[in-house]
């Protein structure tokens, strides 16, 4: 017997389960205690020695859960740096360098006529953060949002949106900025939430947090809009609807500045299939799309074109880390919120295999800056 086993499995129904259903049985029976590890740094190394061994089982056709919706508070609160974030960080050791480079058009047409085959677009890549802390996360998403904010160009007088809510850094940043800002939101719980927040802040009077069952259907005309870690949690359909709202809502001349996450062209099939548990049980329409694949949907689906790009991998994984070990450090007090011990694991296990992936460098974390193609007749 080895003295230190990579992992011990204490129920051999975990057999079963990934028969059935692969990477979903796996996490399953993780969340079941049917297997574990020494600790979750274990549990990430498993995970990706898994993905890099190629590890995808062939197995039916495994459920989705049906329903989208917002993280609640109550479970933010036990891993973020500032108590409302669940957002990657930007931390302030990185040091970024830009590049201007010439990426394809994918615009119906480009290259004919008055559409041009390619258009520039300004790459920055943040270098890696150097002693990071655990303590540093609230400071790091603070600035995530700030370089979301300077992206936007929110200043006094801006007429902001957040689409949608990311727990109310963004807005309570945009409003110190003298900017006005509308927050949407479906969830009626953050909705009040939000609103004590901005209260406590000082800025409730700047900030309008309007419930909205479908925020497609939201009027309006906004100098900037920020959306934070939503792209990658919609499905085609819904993703599309997403992209085609930033067009409708912002005005000629305004700026759209996004914060996601995107698959690398290192990303395999078994990276793919890796987070199905987050698919099941957290967000039904997970799906990591390319940078090239973004490019493609804003140039066919709606009048945006993406103007720049911040790459900022290692910073992410450092707030996942950073993420994992407060959310740890807080399991007593998220069974008193009601997450039962089955909910807990499965929340070490969706750190874990995102951390897993941005080591594999299969995931980037990106921000993406964009405007209308045509500003008033200016491309």
């Amino acid at each position: 017997m080895l003295d230190d086993p990579d992992l011990v499995i204490d129920h051999e129904e975990l057999f079963d389960r990934v028969a059935v259903s692969g990477w979903l049985g796996l996490a399953e029976s993780y969340m079941a205690g049917e297997w574990h590890t020494r600790d979750s740094d274990a549990l990430v190394d498993v995970l990706q020695a898994l993905i890099s061994a190629g590890y995808r089982p062939r197995v039916r056709q495994v459920p989705v859960g049906r329903k989208e919706g917002e993280l609640p508070s109550e479970l933010i609160r036990q891993f973020s740096g500032d108590g409302m974030s669940a957002f990657g960080a930007v931390y302030a050791s990185g040091v970024p360098t830009t590049v201007r480079e010439s990426v394809p058009s994918y615009v119906p047409g480009a290259g004919r006529g008055s559409e041009p085959a390619k258009h520039f677009v300004d790459v920055t890549t943040v270098a890696e953060p150097t002693s990071v802390e655990r303590a540093d996360l609230g400071d790091g998403q603070r600035r995530a949002v700030e370089k979301l904010l300077d992206a936007a160009q929110v200043t006094r007088g801006t007429h902001v949106l957040e689409y949608p809510s990311s727990g109310g850094e963004v807005a309570i940043a945009a409003a110190q900025r003298r900017a006005a800002v509308d927050v949407l939101t479906g969830d009626p719980k953050l909705a009040s939430a939000l609103e004590e927040r901005m209260l406590l802040a000082g800025v409730d009077e700047a900030v309008h947090t309007e419930l909205v069952d479908d925020p497609r259907a939201w009027r309006g005309r906004y100098d900037a809009i920020i959306g934070v870690e939503t792209l990658e949690t919609l499905g085609g359909r819904q993703r599309d609807a997403y992209v085609r709202g930033l067009d409708r809502l912002l005005a000629i001349g305004g700026r759209a500045a996004l914060q996601t996450v995107v698959a690398t062209e290192e990303m395999t099939a078994a990276g793919a299939a890796a987070p199905q548990a987050l698919r099941a049980y957290v967000w039904p329409g997970l799906n990591f799309a390319t940078v090239a694949e973004l490019h493609k949907l804003f140039d066919r689906r709606t009048g945006l074109r993406i103007t720049a790009q911040v790459h900022s991998n290692t910073h992410y994984l450092e707030t996942l880390r950073a993420q994992r070990s407060l959310f740890e450090g807080h399991l007593r007090e998220a069974a008193a919120e009601g997450f039962d011990q089955v909910f807990r694991r499965l929340w070490v296990f969706q750190f874990a295999v995102r951390e897993a992936l941005f080591n594999l460098g299969m995931l980037d974390a990106v921000q993406l800056t964009l405007r209308h193609r045509n500003r008033g007749g200016h491309r």
